[in-house]
Formats: C-alpha cells, structure tokens, sequence
C-alpha cells in the first residue's frame, strides 16, 4: 500500500485550501482486492454513454464511486449534478428533475430549469432512485428515450445531453415485481450494473479510509495530523461497521474533535458493538483452568430477549402498550440507521413515506411546511435524509 505523505500542521486561524475531490484519490483509498476489481470495472465503461445501475448499502460511498465515474469519462470537464431522489415531496419531484414555467402551478413564478438542464452535457446521478413515484418514473422513461425534457407546465420539448448514473440501496428487482418500480425503467437504467460491497466485506479499505479521514479533518480543524497506532488499526479492522464508510468517517472526525495528540490508539476511537467474526483468535484458557461462562446468545434474532421485555412492560402496567413498542422500535432503528430514513424504511419492510409520516408525528424530521403561510401553496419538501441531497457541481477554472 503507497505511503500517505503526512499533512502539514495548519495555524487554528489558517484558512484550509480546497481539498482535492475526492474521487480523485480512490486508487489508494481503495485498497481492498474487491475495491480494486470494481475500480477497473468502472475504468472499463467509463468511456462510454451506457447507463450505470449502482447497488449497495446506504453509506457504502456509491456516489463516490459515480464521481469517479464521471472524472474518467469524456464528459468530466462538464458538470456533475447530484440529485437525492428522496429528498423531494411528490409534489415537487417533478418540477426539481424537470423544471418548471412561469404560474405551473401556485407559487411558480418564472421559469425555473430543472436539475436535467443544470446536467447538461455531463452526468446526472439520481440517489435512491427507486424513491421516485411511479407518475415521475414514466416521465423519466421518456426522457432517457427521447433525449429531451419538457417542463412542468409547458409544451415545448428541450434537448438535453446528459448520463443518467442511478443508484438504490433496495433490491430494484423484488420493486419490480412488487410493482412499484418500472420494469422497462429498470432495464434502461441496468445497462451496467455495478454492485458496492459493504465495508465489512472489503476489510483492506478500512484503514487507508481512515487514514484518508485524518488527512481531511485534520486539515479542516487546522490540527496536527496524528497517527494511527497498530492497536487502533487492529480495533479498526474488528469493527462491524454496519453503518459502512459513513459511520468510518464519523468515528475518524468524533476522534479528532475529542483528542488532542500525535497518535489515535483503539481507546481514543471508543468503538462500540461486537468485532466481526474470524477477527480475533478466541483465548485458550491455561491447563487446569475453569473456562469462562460464555455468553448467552439470543436465538431467532433475539425474539427470547425481546419477549421478555414485552412481559416486563406488561407487569409495570405501561399505557398505551402497542404504540409505546412501536414507536421504540421505529426510533430505534432510525438511530441504528444513522439517521437515515431510507435505511430504516428498508430494514422494517415499510415503506418510506410511511416511516417518514410516523417520524413527523414524533417530532423526529420536520413536518412539510407551506410556502409563504398560503395554504392554497403546494407543500414545500420535508427535512432531507440524511443520506440524500442535491449537489451541483461544476468543473474548476
């Protein structure tokens, strides 16, 4: 693995340099075997115009791997538009994709281009896309067909030159025979399909992701550049992860906020949660010795433990027993989510908008609000997740 250079300490009051993008350093951030494989996937149709479908875990780095994606091809001096899918009321995903005239609808006053106009001539990267409802997905069809936009509220067809790279962390096709997500869509969108494995199962990644994260905090807190002691690397590739790179870049930045000195050992990072499996040796108790208890491990995804907690609350008389469970459990796992609304929607086999209507209702995400108090207004969009957001970027002089 090639030796990071060591960043130079920056006064507190020193204003950073802009960093360099990100995708441009992924050839020694990645690390792993599998990482390296996918890289040269990538390198291989970056070339081309074909569609890219790219699947994985929320927080795995996919529009990481779309910015790559754009800086190798032919259209990388044009700009890269970044668009959360989910992000958007339905009544307003229409018009942000697409753009809008002048008195479209209340409240549209003059013409607005949509974020395929902003992409034009370089590359557009729809973020969960399979958020996008189905009256949106049709129009989005003909798009890819047509080559051409028209505006909400308008007539006249507008060219447009962009590549679509799309990314989900669901399973696309179990939507598709759901019915909730188009199948000559998905077909037109999975020209290349490449997958983004989980952190945990690219383990060599770990530690040069983190030593990326120093080099990038450090600079922008204006701190020394610490170094990685092995016992921090150790703890580092023993972690589950289950939140990917995201939760990585967290720890890295919690760290340096909290700790002040030349290296970062495994307790100055204060992980939580088991290590993986086949990461440590198990000890061998010495001759003669008793052997320690070991742990109970809660069988059927731990239903014993959580039936006990049922009966517990039950014998201390809680009101309102099923809502009070049921809102627990939702807030639990939007916080095991990492605060992200389409993780959670997954993982409790809801779907996003009724997650998002029960986190309103707890007061979790902002309800939608109404633009200018008229409430002849069409609802402006709720708080974004944190895994979704819109970015528009053009290439540097």
């Amino acid at each position: 693995m090639a030796t990071l250079p060591a960043w130079p300490a920056v006064p507190a009051r020193a204003t950073a340099p802009p960093a360099a993008p990100p995708e441009a350093g992924l050839a020694w951030i990645f690390e792993d075997p599998r990482s390296k494989a996918l890289l040269a996937e990538v390198e291989q149709v970056a070339p081309s115009d074909a569609g890219v479908l790219i699947t994985g875990e929320s927080g795995t780095g996919k529009e990481l791997i779309a910015r790559y994606l754009h800086s190798r091809s032919p259209r990388s001096a044009a700009p890269f538009v970044a668009v959360g899918c989910g992000a958007f009321s339905e009544s307003l995903v229409d018009s942000e994709l697409f753009g809008h005239e002048n008195g479209a609808f209340p409240g549209a006053f003059g013409a607005q281009p949509g974020w395929f106009e902003e992409a034009h001539g370089g590359t557009i990267f729809l973020d969960e896309v399979n958020d996008l409802p189905l009256a949106v997905q049709n129009k989005l069809l003909r798009v890819l067909q047509q080559r051409e936009v028209v505006r909400v509220g308008g007539r006249q067809p507008l060219s447009i030159d962009v590549r679509i790279v799309a990314a989900a962390s669901v399973d696309l096709q179990e939507l598709v025979l759901q019915q909730r997500f188009r199948k000559d869509l998905y077909y037109r969108l999975n020209v290349v399909s490449l997958e983004v494995h989980t952190l945990r199962e690219r383990p060599g990644d770990i530690v040069p992701l983190a030593r990326h994260f120093i080099d990038t905090y450090s600079l922008r807190l204006g701190y020394p550049r610490p170094q990685l002691t092995t016992a921090a690397e150790r703890a580092l590739q023993q972690a589950p992860w289950p939140g990917n790179v995201r939760e990585l870049e967290n720890t890295i930045h919690r760290t340096l906020l909290l700790v002040d000195g030349r290296t970062l050992d495994a307790a100055d990072l204060r992980l939580s949660g088991p290590a993986r499996p086949g990461t440590e040796p198990e000890p061998h108790p010495a001759p003669g010795a008793t052997a320690a208890r070991e742990p109970v491990i809660p069988s059927a995804h731990g239903l014993p433990l959580l039936r006990q907690a049922v009966r517990q609350l039950c014998e201390a008389h809680v009101p309102a027993l099923y809502q009070t469970v049921e809102d627990a459990v939702l807030l639990e796992v939007f916080r095991w989510c990492h605060y992200s609304q389409s993780e959670a929607a997954r993982v409790l086999g809801l779907s996003r908008n009724v997650v998002r209507a029960r986190l309103i209702r707890l007061g979790e995400v902002g309800a939608p609000r109404r633009a200018g108090g008229d409430a002849g207004l069409p609802p402006t969009e709720p708080e974004p997740d944190t895994d979704t957001y819109i970015a528009s970027e053009s290439p540097s002089p």
